[in-house]
């Protein structure tokens, strides 16, 4: 069974190795024609362009190999392994400019370094950028209040008419360069969203309310530092009205998001505050009013009144997503208690906005706007633009306190104040080259902010030798391909180490013959494929193993092999046959000729005991045994000999147990149970065995013997000590005994006494029966009776 176990163990460790080796050869499985393909299989790869490189057989794609192959294959120079580079192109440093300081524009201000880069890409080799991240003090906001006028929302509006100065006041806590503007929406302008009637369309309000006129999307105030003017303009809109409960602010908020000029934004902290009491529309829900057109994306104001409300249908919230994104606004959702759940869940689609909660009468919103701009600064969430085909992007944040993060998480810092720096490790890799293999770019922008890193891309397809690559060369049969990186490179049609075929005629029978060896029916010896009447041998998924040859007849790894190696580890296979390194020699390069190794003390050979064959010594006398037959197991003297050091090292004690280690680690240790499971003698490796006794009078049994080189000595891990006796049952025995025999004795003298007393009473009653007393009376006895007798007694 052990045996069992340890050829399957044996034979799953070969699995394992032949497929981790099938799986990491990606060089030779490639079967790369050229340098350009060979580099970009993967990083590990490189060419080697040496022209005498290839041995007979060989394909061209054998050039292609892990760069430490190729070296051990004998490709010391000409190896082509071109590697990435980064450049950076536009390095400004972060600003570090106090509250207060000199007032810089917009565009003055650094928050990210590097800004720009460009990156030599090789297949497979990651590169990697280091930006940093420093959010800057006194950085310019805009503001932009979206607010719904539905009638609902009235009393919301009496709160907002002084919105405009108490929010510069607060605001100009965080920032001196604070812009403030504001919007409205209420519904698309068709049925069933508001009611069409002429009336209503003047006034959708009931009774004697006084309202304006339906709308989708109205553009009150541009951007402005005039919080006054916000104040004014506020102040003269109406409450306006519509028949369903869901408002139409994704409209709005698209035409906010894309209409730049329009607001006014700058390229700044861009703040959009959407403050309602309802629901919203979004994408299919303008079927209901007829309109199918799906949401284009773009600007339609025309003297600030969104224009095309009854011919598009309300954006997704993926096309909002990607708008706010693209032109960084930053979206605080004011909304009321009921609505907060489904504002919740829009949040966690939108990346970079906020919830807050709206009081009744908005009279909260000034607080609630600072609270959710510091919660959205105070996390930067770094994003990429789309990648080019096979280019993959990841993420290593270093954040405040060290903390690390990766992944997914590692896009993204959280809790930073203001003048903090944090960085990110970011690597790009690509696999493979575009098709077209033109440069490309990509950028990375923190969310919400302006400012972006742009990232060039250049794919390395082709190696530097490619370069110098004669085309048409005489080297390739008279021309049929380029010669380049030590190899031809076909033209099309053409195949073939030098090009020397047409592919028409790869597999003809005239040309197959010639790879038949002595005219045999094997084609290269079936390690191999006839091309152009040569044949190219298949290569092996490990790549230190090769076949070769005219006919693939040859390989070097078929060898004989010793101590599981290849030609002993003392040779090279050729052909199926060890070829030796000096001083060996057999078949698998096993057998030493230095004599050194047999040399004993005395400067014999063997001591004379022996020959020396293959540098081991063939001792000739059977009683002797050792690397130099010096040692006698079975002589006498040997238990007495060994003896102080086997009770050392197995029972730790004896003579030499303060210097055991030191002076009995020459033989190997084995316990065993008892004597029955000591070894015995065998032909081969003679052995002692011994009975020794200690200080203690205790018997011990071990063998000792010599295997080889080795010295076991196998010992019986119990003692045999002679048995004390045990006091306490003695004397507990005796006090027993005396006990037992005195209550033996006091039995014995009661039954006597018993049958004493039982004769005696025996005795006495025959007596008594035996006994004759006098009958007469007693002169002096009266009888105790007394007889009376009444005399009018007349006997009736």
């Amino acid at each position: 069974m052990d045996l069992k176990l340890l050829f399957m163990s044996t034979l799953f460790g070969i699995i394992s190795c032949s497929s981790a080796q099938h799986e990491g050869n990606e060089c030779i499985k490639a079967n790369a024609l050229s340098c350009g393909e060979c580099i970009q299989v993967g990083a590990k790869c490189g060419w080697c362009t040496d022209t005498e490189f290839l041995k007979q057989g060989e394909p061209t794609s054998a050039r292609c190999d892990e760069l430490e192959s190729l070296r051990k294959r004998g490709c010391d120079a000409g190896i082509q392994d071109p590697r990435g580079s980064l450049k950076i192109l536009k390095n400004k440093a972060v600003t570090n400019r106090k509250k207060g300081a000199e007032k810089l524009r917009p565009e003055d201000i650094t928050q990210i370094q590097p800004q720009k880069l460009s990156l030599n890409l090789r297949s497979g080799e990651p590169q990697n950028i280091r930006l940093r991240f420093k959010r800057a003090e006194d950085y310019p906001i805009d503001l932009y209040y979206l607010m719904d006028l539905s009638y609902s929302m009235k009393d919301d509006l009496e709160n907002v008419k002084n919105l405009g100065t108490s929010l510069m006041k607060e605001m100009s806590k965080i920032t001196s360069d604070f812009r403030i503007g504001f919007g409205s929406f209420v519904e698309k302008t068709v049925m069933p969203y508001i009611s069409t009637t002429p009336a209503k369309l003047l006034n959708p309000c009931t009774g004697d309310q006084n309202c304006t006129s339906p709308f989708s999307y109205k553009n009150v105030l541009k951007l402005t530092s005039n919080g006054a003017q916000f104040n004014s303009l506020v102040g003269k809109q109406q409450i306006s009205g519509n028949l369903d409960s869901p408002e139409g602010g994704f409209d709005a908020i698209m035409q906010v998001a894309v209409c730049r000029e329009h607001i006014g934004w700058r390229n700044v902290t861009r703040l959009l505050v959407f403050s309602t009491d309802a629901g919203f529309h979004f994408a299919g829900d303008g079927k209901l009013g007829g309109i199918v057109l799906p949401n284009d994306g773009k600007c339609h104001l025309e003297n600030n009144m969104y224009t095309m409300s009854h011919y598009y249908d309300y954006p997704s919230i993926a096309h909002l997503v990607q708008k706010l994104s693209e032109n960084n606004i930053q979206t605080i959702f004011a909304v009321t208690e009921e609505f907060q759940p489904v504002y919740k869940e829009l949040k966690n689609l939108i990346p970079k906005s906020a919830v807050g909660t709206l009081s009744a009468n908005s009279s909260n919103v000034i607080n609630l706007i600072i609270d959710a701009y510091n919660s959205l600064s105070s996390e930067v969430i770094l994003e990429n633009s789309k990648l080019p085909e096979g280019v993959s992007i990841s993420y290593q944040s270093r954040c405040k306190n060290g903390v690390v993060n990766e992944g997914e998480s590692g896009r993204k810092c959280s809790n930073i104040s203001i003048g903090d720096e944090v960085s990110f490790n970011i690597n790009i890799t690509a696999q493979g080259c575009p098709k077209q293999g033109k440069p490309e770019s990509i950028k990375i922008k923190p969310l919400g902010f302006t400012e972006e890193v742009e990232i060039m891309l250049n794919f390395i397809c082709e190696c530097e030798c490619h370069k110098h690559g004669i085309r048409n060369s005489e080297m390739c049969h008279n021309g049929n391909g380029t010669f380049e990186c030590g190899a031809c490179r076909c033209n099309k049609g053409r195949v073939g180490r030098q090009c020397e075929c047409r592919k028409d005629e790869v597999s003809t029978e005239d040309l197959d013959k010639n790879c038949r060896k002595d005219n045999g029916t094997d084609i290269c010896s079936n390690n191999g494929e006839c091309v152009c009447g040569t044949c190219e041998c298949k290569k092996r998924d490990n790549p230190e193993e090769r076949y070769s040859g005219k006919f693939c007849e040859c390989d070097n790894f078929n060898c004989d092999r010793s101590n599981n190696k290849l030609c002993g580890g003392h040779g090279r296979c050729e052909c199926r046959v060890c070829v030796c390194d000096a001083n060996y020699t057999g078949s698998a390069c096993d057998c030493s000729l230095d004599t050194s190794t047999c040399l004993a003390s005395n400067k014999q050979i063997c001591n004379g005991r022996g020959d020396c064959k293959c540098g081991t010594c063939i001792c000739t006398d059977p009683k002797f045994q050792g690397p130099t037959c010096e040692i006698c197991p079975t002589c006498p003297g040997v238990c007495t000999e060994h003896k102080e050091c086997v009770q050392c090292r197995a029972f730790g004690t004896g003579e030499k147990k303060d210097t055991c280690e030191r002076d009995c680690s020459y033989f190997n240790l084995i316990k065993v149970k008892d004597r029955e499971k000591l070894p015995q003698p065998v032909q081969a490796f003679p052995l002692m065995h011994c009975k020794e006794r200690d200080a203690n009078d205790c018997w011990f049994y071990y063998t000792y013997a010599v295997s080889n080189t080795e010295r076991e000595v196998h010992v019986v891990e119990t003692l045999e000590c002679p048995v004390a006796p045990d006091i306490i049952p003695i004397v507990a025995g005796v006090v027993t005994g005396i006990v037992l025999i005195g209550l033996a004795l006091l039995l014995i003298w009661k039954l006597l006494m018993i049958i004493h007393d039982r004769r005696e009473f025996a005795k006495f009653e025959k007596e008594k029966m035996n006994a004759k007393w006098d009958t007469g009376e007693n002169p002096i006895y009266k009888s105790a009776v007394t007889t009376v007798i009444n005399p009018k007694y007349e006997g009736k």
